[in-house]
């Protein structure tokens, strides 16, 4: 008797770099970058909120020649390239109300953390963090979260460049997958909410799904029966911090894998590497994507525990969700060795040149995802042939 395929559909959601919360994460990780730019030690923690004609910053940074930063110019200069710029809409870059709250990092973390060597650097909090990958898509993603991420990134294109002329920075994005044994078969429903000016509905329906269409087009699994909703409540032209309030740290699936697998609970903008919330999580992503690649599962998620001020991680934990071609326990036994992945803070930091990004910028990873786009140092595969001898094989 043949096996019966099992099939669900998966729906993941992505919002554009105009959302609230999203400016407000790009707001937090250009001043991060700001502050490793003039000292690679600095420690920072900063949130912002956005409303009505405001912005706000609080946070804790410690970070040599700190008065050489402007937060409230960086804060400018961010909103302003995000394309609000329209004191009538209730948030434009050179209009709004700018407060700042920024003090010093505590003593008390900071005596955990600030140690003298990289080797005994303390994780700087408790908690757990995860990575994920899996080989649905090229890029070792969940389909559901690539395709949406995509999909608002090209409708930003369209934006910027004029084609769409009246479209507006805010905007989210659901797709939904069928998968069949595992493997993405065919998009179901595609759901767009894109701010605009006033323009008739039935334009913007039929241009963006077009628009749509044409992007999704390269997945080949559109079919007859996918359903595109385009603006559903029938208007969205008050939008961004005026239509609702943004805050760091507030799409924290969005910037991970659409829900796919598990998440520690940790947001990662406007956070420097020693918070392990953010450098954990990238560098499990690390080893769970090298592991995939180098064929030891068809799926991985990596877990990892620390507590605060100690080096050493107090647990690492392998699932493979029954795809793997190597027992889970030769993979944890293989992690747990160090030889290959060091997930003591100091040591990863080190390995993925997280104090001192080349090529890429923290502000970058704050809008479309932080995993899955080529550029970062925790996309490399460069752990596959080591792993794959290790594991024994050929």
């Amino acid at each position: 008797m043949s096996k019966l395929a099992t099939r669900h559909v998966y729906t993941s959601e992505s919002v554009s770099e105009g959302h609230p919360d999203k400016v407000c994460d790009q707001i937090s990780d250009a001043i991060l970058d700001a502050c490793l730019a003039l000292d690679p030690a600095a420690h920072v923690a900063c949130e912002t909120a956005a409303g009505t004609n405001l912005v706000v910053n609080v946070g804790e940074i410690t970070c040599k020649n700190w008065e050489r930063v402007n937060p409230q110019a960086i804060v400018r200069e961010v909103v302003r390239d995000i394309g609000y710029d329209t004191p009538s809409e209730g948030f434009s870059f050179d209009t709004f109300n700018y407060v700042s709250a920024l003090h010093g990092q505590s003593l008390d973390i900071a005596q955990g953390v600030n140690k003298l060597s990289v080797e005994e650097q303390g994780a700087g909090d408790q908690g757990m963090m995860f990575g994920y990958a899996s080989n649905s898509t090229e890029q070792l993603m969940p389909a559901p979260i690539v395709y949406a991420h995509g999909l608002l990134q090209y409708f930003t294109v369209l934006r910027k460049n004029g084609e769409i002329p009246y479209l507006r920075p805010d905007s989210k994005a659901q797709v939904s997958v069928l998968h069949e044994d595992g493997k993405a078969k065919a998009i179901t429903t595609v759901v767009v909410s894109h701010q605009t000016r006033d323009v008739p509905i039935k334009r913007i329906r039929k241009e963006l799904e077009a628009a749509a269409r044409a992007y999704l087009a390269d997945t080949g699994l559109l079919t007859n029966k996918t359903t595109f909703y385009i603006n559903p409540t029938g208007r969205f032209v008050i939008g961004g911090p005026c239509g609702d309030s943004g805050l760091t740290g507030r799409k924290i699936i969005v910037d991970s894998y659409g829900g796919v697998g598990s998440h520690g609970g940790g947001a990662f903008s406007g956070k420097d590497p020693s918070k392990v919330d953010r450098s954990a999580a990238y560098y499990c992503r690390y080893v769970a994507k090298n592991i995939v690649a180098a064929g030891l599962a068809d799926k991985c998620e990596i877990q990892i525990a620390y507590a605060i001020g100690v080096a050493k991680p107090l647990s690492i934990n392998v699932s493979t969700y029954g795809t793997g071609h190597v027992p889970e326990e030769k993979i944890e036994k293989i992690l747990m060795a160090g030889e290959i992945f060091d997930f003591r803070p100091g040591m990863l930091i080190r390995d993925l040149g997280l104090t001192k990004p080349k090529g890429w910028s923290y502000r970058k990873t704050s809008n479309y995802g932080h995993f899955g786009r080529e550029g970062f140092p925790w996309e490399k595969t460069d752990r596959v042939a080591a792993l794959r001898s290790a594991a024994g094989l050929k």
